[in-house]
This record gives structure tokens, C-alpha cells and sequence, in this order.
């Protein structure tokens, strides 16, 4: 997840929207260049819009992009997807992964046996059962983001093999591919503690091809290195820096060459970069959405006559609009919280509540006994005004602010009054999403290319935990569609459960889906194996420059 911030062809005439279509469903532009052809050495420097202080991915509110980037540098992911989201075994941890028996679906794990950690102790069963155990077992004293899957097991323990894992599954679980990826050391996620904070500020230890040089809280900025205790390939590169930007200064960072790729994907980015010297830009096709969290559990939305009403007040396709003006890709309105536009299982089911209709929102606010006495006053009950906090982050782009602000003009046009409220980059996830402190969020959910990754979107909270069901909206049919989807073998009956659950999603009133976002970055001349990797992973050991890009990289 992550907030709203941060090719060729033609977006037509100026201020236009494209007419061209999405890019296809998986399509990859990373610059692609055999390792032989790169320099050995270089320093790559990213921008990220958020400093992130929680580097537990797992944990709630370490379940960010930002958190995500800096993971996949020096932890283990047992499977990395190719540009159609197929997941293959990365065999500098996995050399095999098979399901050796389906009743009760029973998965042997055979693990490289050079694999180990920076501490020293090697890849093992007891790895895979801290996070299990951390995860699944349904202990509230861990704070986690997404226990799907984790929550099906019933079983881990040493395989028949040396360097093997057995994990027994309580019910079928399609998608255990998933599972283990970031696989994180039992020695620091083995308790709540460590759980909860142990990764604070810090990456305790580390498995991958670099490591922590430095975290930098004063600059904002986490530097990794080549680790020499790698077993896998050379990295190419010496460094990797992430510096905390916000979307305007980092779109000046890159312009200064500063730092190597920036997001290319609105207006006023593509315009200022599609011509940039010693520049390419790359485009391609990912799970990426756009979409407005409605909070459900207080506050006028807790009404869902209020909801449906703030869905129909919305004109989903001027907002899709104005994110496409002037791109060369499409911007299409989405009708599904599961599948995007371009992928195969698509069904739109906006229909009913994604449908612009000023009128019915009206209707459904009186109902609700929200009246408006005059036209263009706000709306009250019981002496109260209907008012919604609409809580943004510090990092949201220029997009980002420009959707907020016409939504907050189409409500105002129903009578519900809207306050923007800016807060802290550091602070959006922690102290506004995860505690509910916000009547409206706009924000992304990204790279949810298994299809059960969403049900700790919209599965209904357990206990004090919400996951990552921020508006905690939800119900009992959605639960039991969702798992009754991630629990089938049969792809083609799996996708009609989960289009079955979008429909009643769409009906809850989650959520105002919006558009399912381009793929444009603009990256340096010269950067080889990284930018848009479609549905899959980028292989870190393979990021690097050409032996012709110019020598300030190095």
C-alpha cells in the first residue's frame, strides 16, 4: 500500500485526455541488458515519499511501498514473480517448493543450504514458524497487517529432507505462494516485543544480496551495500540510497541528477519530463489502483445510506479525467476492487453504486435525515452539520491534492461540507488510517497480484485488529466469498467468487474505487534492469548501469 504521490505516443491536444488504452495486463519496461554488458559497481539513488520508522513489513504499520523497497534489498523472498505475476522459486533461498499431498494440502520446502543470516544462523524451520506462529495464530499482542494464508496452517515443522520445511495447511489455501515472502528471522520476530518494535528505526538483521549501511533519521535518507556474506551473484551494484522526497522536490531531484528514476505518471510530471535530458521513460502495466477509503466505523459514514450517498455524489470519470490529461496511456475508471481493467477475470460491477447521480445522493441523505434547507447550505440532524474530514498525507502529489479538491466541491453540491486536513507523511499510516482518525483517505493499494492479497482489505476486522481495512467496513458475506474463493483450486470457480464478493463490496460501500493507475518513470540513460517490472519482481542483483552510461553514476 502506499499513498497517492508519486512510453511513447501522444496524449492528443493540450489539456485532452488519452485515447489510447491501458498498457497490457503485465507488460514490463525495465531496460533489459544482460549482466555482462553492466559495469561492476555504481551507486543507484531512489526517492521515497515517506520516511518509513516501522521496517516490519508485517506488521500493520509497516505495510507500505517505502517499507517494501528497502525490504526487498536485504530480506529473503522465497518466490519472485515474472512479468505475468507467475511465481518461480528464487533458489539463492529456494531450491524447490512442491505440495506434496492435497488433503490436507501439504507443502515440502526445500531450502538452499548457503542461505543464512547475518547473524549467522542458517534459513530454517524455525523461521518459518516464528512468523507463523507471529502472524496466524491470532494473538492480538502482534500487530499485523495481513494474515491471510498464515491463518489456514495448522502445522509447521522440520521436512523429511536435510535444509526441508513441512507446512500443513488446515484448509486449502490457493495462493501459498505468498507465504514466507519476506521471510523475516525468527531471533527478532519471535515475541510481541520484537514483533511490534523490534524493527523500529532499525533492521536488526538482515539476508540478502545488500545490507544496512546506514538508517538516517535526521536526513531521512537508508543507504545499503554490497553484503560480502552473499552467496548468491555479484550484485552489480556497490549502493543503493533511498532519500525521502516529497513528489515536487523529487521531481527536482531528478531534474538536478540528483537522484535516477521519478515517477512519470501525471500531467505535470510527464510534461516537465518526457523531454528531460539523459532520460528515457519507461511504461508498462501493474496491479496499481486509485481509490477514496470511506471510514464506516464512526461519523456520518457510519450510515451506509450515507455512504452510498457520498459514492453517487462523486463523478468518478472527471476525476479519471483529470489524471489522464495530457498522457500517453489511458486512465480507465475502475469497476473492480480484485481485478484490474486490462486483467483476465475482469468484471465491472459499478453499475449501481459508481454511477454519478447527484439526484439519489440527495435522495439517500434525506433518507438518512440529513436536510438541507437551502439549496447550497450544508446539511444537519439533530443540530449537527454534515461535516466529513477528508485526512490526506504531507506526501500527496499535486494529483493527489487536485482529486481531493473536487471531491470536496461534488460533496459540497450534495450538502456535505469537507475539510481537507494535511498531516505528516510520517504519520498518515500509524495515527490516521490504522487508529480510523478520518471520515475520507485517498491512497493506492499496489502489486496485489495474488487475487487473496485483498482480503485483509475488505475482510471485516477481527478483535482490535483491522489490518488493512482502514474504513473497517465490511460483513459476513464478504468473509465467507472471499475465503471461500482463496480456498478453491478451480481458477475459473475462484474468479466468480471473488466477483461475487466485488459485487457485495461495491454494495458495502468500502469505498469510492476510482482508476487503475499508468506505469510512466522516467529513469537515467544507462539504467539497466529496472523500472516497471509488470506483475513481477525486479531481480536486485541484475539493477545496474551500462558500461556506457556516464561515469557520475559510479
Amino acid at each position: 500500500m502506499t499513498v497517492l504521490v508519486g512510453c511513447s505516443g501522444s496524449g492528443g491536444p493540450p489539456g485532452a485526455a488519452p485515447t489510447t488504452a491501458a498498457e497490457k495486463y503485465g507488460s514490463q519496461s525495465i531496460g533489459a541488458q544482460p549482466v555482462d554488458r553492466l559495469r561492476d559497481g555504481g551507486t543507484l539513488t531512489l526517492g521515497i515519499p515517506a520516511w518509513p520508522t516501522q521496517l516490519n513489513i508485517h506488521q500493520v504499520d509497516g505495510a507500505t511501498d517505502e517499507v517494501s523497497q528497502l525490504v526487498q534489498l536485504v530480506e529473503p523472498a522465497l518466490f519472485l514473480r515474472d512479468a505475468q505475476g507467475v511465481p518461480h522459486p528464487d533458489t539463492d533461498y529456494l531450491l524447490s517448493a512442491k505440495v506434496t499431498r492435497a488433503a490436507p494440502q501439504t507443502v515440502i520446502y526445500r531450502l538452499n543450504p548457503k542461505a543464512h543470516w547475518s547473524d549467522g544462523q542458517p534459513l530454517g524451520v524455525q523461521d518459518f514458524t516464528a512468523q507463523w506462529r507471529a502472524i496466524g495464530r491470532g494473538d492480538d499482542r502482534y500487530h499485523v497487517a495481513d494474515p491471510t494464508g498464515y491463518d489456514q496452517i495448522s502445522s509447521v515443522s522440520k521436512g523429511p529432507g536435510a535444509h526441508e520445511v513441512k507446512v500443513v495447511f488446515r484448509t486449502p489455501y490457493t495462493d501459498w505462494q505468498r507465504l514466507f515472502t519476506p521471510l523475516y528471522p525468527a531471533s527478532a520476530i519471535g515475541t510481541p516485543e520484537q514483533f511490534n518494535r523490534g524493527w523500529l528505526d532499525e533492521v536488526p538483521v538482515t539476508a540478502g544480496p545488500f545490507k544496512i549501511s546506514s538508517l538516517d533519521n535526521t536526513t531521512e535518507t537508508a543507504t545499503v551495500v554490497r553484503d560480502p556474506g552473499w552467496w548468491g551473484a555479484r550484485p552489480r551494484l556497490d549502493r543503493i540510497v533511498l532519500r525521502t522526497l516529497l513528489p515536487g522536490a523529487a521531481l527536482q531531484a531528478y531534474r538536478n541528477g540528483e537522484i535516477d528514476a521519478v515517477n512519470a505518471g501525471t500531467t505535470e510530471d510527464y510534461a516537465q519530463l518526457k523531454g528531460a535530458e539523459n532520460s528515457t521513460i519507461r511504461c508498462g502495466s501493474a496491479w496499481d489502483e486509485v481509490h477514496i477509503a470511506l471510514n464506516g466505523a464512526a461519523g456520518p459514514l457510519a450510515d451506509i445510506d450515507v455512504r452510498h450517498a457520498v459514492q453517487k455524489a462523486v463523478d468518478r470519470q472527471a476525476l479519471a479525467d483529470v489524471a489522464a490529461k495530457g498522457l500517453p496511456v489511458g486512465v480507465p475508471l475502475l469497476g473492480n476492487h480484485i481485478y484490474m481493467t486490462n486483467q483476465p477475470g475482469y468484471a465491472d460491477h459499478s453499475a449501481t453504486w459508481g454511477t454519478h447521480d447527484l439526484a439519489e445522493a440527495r435522495r439517500l441523505l434525506d433518507k438518512a435525515g440529513w436536510r438541507q434547507r437551502k439549496q447550497g447550505q450544508p446539511r444537519t440532524k439533530d443540530g449537527k452539520t454534515l461535516r466529513l474530514r477528508f485526512v490526506i498525507s504531507a506526501a500527496t502529489n499535486r494529483l493527489g491534492l487536485d482529486l481531493s479538491q473536487l471531491v470536496q466541491s461534488m460533496l459540497g453540491q450534495a450538502g456535505i461540507e469537507v475539510d481537507i486536513v494535511k498531516v505528516p507523511a510520517n504519520d498518515y499510516i500509524a495515527k490516521n488510517l490504522d487508529k480510523g482518525d478520518f471520515d475520507l483517505a485517498i491512497f493506492r493499494f499496489v502489486d496485489l497480484t495474488y487475487p487473496s492479497d485483498v482480503l485483509s482489505i475488505y475482510e471485516q476486522p477481527r478483535g482490535a485488529q483491522s489490518f488493512l481495512n482502514y474504513g473497517r467496513v465490511g460483513d459476513a458475506a464478504v468473509d465467507q466469498l472471499l475465503r471461500r474463493a482463496a480456498g478453491t483450486l478451480d481458477k475459473k470457480r475462484a474468479t466468480a467468487l471473488y466477483n461475487q464478493a466485488d459485487a457485495e463490496i461495491w454494495r458495502l460501500g468500502h469505498d469510492i474505487e476510482l482508476y487503475q493507475r499508468p506505469q510512466l518513470m522516467a529513469v537515467r540513460e544507462g539504467l539497466a534492469n529496472y523500472g516497471i517490472p509488470g506483475l513481477g519482481d525486479l531481480d536486485w542483483t541484475k539493477v545496474g548501469w551500462t558500461k556506457t552510461a556516464p561515469k557520475n553514476r559510479s
